[in-house]
């Protein structure tokens, strides 16, 4: 995993606050709540609102 967990630990969504979570790909951060990934690009979360992914009836949880 490129993301160190201790970003991990701190990191939240920015839309809603909430806990964020690596997707199974390690590709993505999810946040169940707003159902969205925010992806990761060269080691770097975009997390940005707008750049945000929708999550579809396919999920890719961690579950």
């Amino acid at each position: 995993m490129a993301v160190s967990k201790e970003l991990l630990d701190i990191l939240v969504c920015p839309k809603c606050k909430g806990e964020i979570h690596l997707n199974e790909k390690g590709d993505g951060l999810i946040c169940e709540a707003c159902q969205v990934m925010y992806r990761i690009e060269d080691d770097i979360p975009i997390m940005l609102i707008d750049e945000a992914v929708p999550l579809t009836g396919e999920r890719d949880t961690k579950d």
